[in-house]
């Protein structure tokens, strides 16, 4: 396992999924951990998991004050971030005739602005340690759009493209940006019972390929990253 012994990691929706996979990870390694997420219960219970080098913050990614805020936080307690996980995101999945206007908020405010304040925010303390990475959680549902998923599938759309766009705006700073797009996972997440365990994606699975982006060296940037079930059901 690369060692991130000295490196401060910052992982929003820290607190189950991925996102938690993805913060054991980074500890198991060496890092000092900070998570976001929206419910205090189960913040503290992923804290608890995480070691005495973590951090769990309430703070909703729709809020920029309380995205600045948290990171103000952490550089307070670590002294600095090195590397950014986007990981908060939700789905609601009904027709476009049906979602109302506040589900489409909710869904493009996490998934798409909320990584966007993320970005903004993280970017000054970035530069002031010379570099680090930010790594956005997409989803394969970004190109391979789907019934009732029009809102969801639109905004991991986006995010591709900002992810694209902000790539080549840092890099030059010493910042690198990935985004890594998952198939089907067994989170639970949107709602979804979780019924896909012998064939899916586990977090932990993601999570490795996170790991592993870091750890390639200063000169390379593998920006783009699908990662999918090996053997989903087969199609009728």
């Amino acid at each position: 396992m690369t060692s991130l012994s000295g490196k401060v990691a910052f992982v929003t929706g820290g607190s189950r999924g991925i996102g938690l996979a993805t913060a054991k990870a980074f500890a198991a390694s060496g890092a000092a951990v900070a998570i976001t997420g929206t419910e205090q219960g189960r913040i503290d219970s992923a804290v608890a998991t995480l070691g005495k080098n973590a951090l769990g913050i309430r703070a909703d990614v729709r809020q920029y004050a309380e995205v600045d805020g948290a990171f103000a936080r952490v550089v307070s307690t670590f002294g600095g971030v090195d590397i950014v996980i986007n990981n908060a995101g939700v789905g609601v999945f009904r027709p476009v005739s049906e979602m109302t206007v506040e589900e489409w908020h909710q869904i493009i405010d996490t998934n798409l602005s909320g990584v966007f304040y993320c970005c903004h925010a993280a970017l000054p303390h970035l530069k002031a340690r010379g570099g680090g990475w930010i790594i956005n959680i997409s989803s394969l549902a970004s190109k391979n759009a789907f019934v009732n998923g029009a809102a969801y599938c639109a905004s991991k759309s986006a995010l591709n493209a900002f992810s694209e766009a902000l790539m080549q705006e840092v890099r030059y700073d010493g910042i690198r940006v990935a985004y890594v797009l998952p198939g089907s996972v067994n989170t639970g997440f949107g709602g979804l019972s979780n019924t896909k365990s012998e064939w899916a994606l586990m977090p932990d699975d993601v999570a490795e390929v996170i790991v592993d982006l870091i750890a390639h060296p200063a000169r390379s940037l593998p920006s783009r990253v699908e990662i999918r079930p090996a053997q989903p059901p087969r199609k009728a």
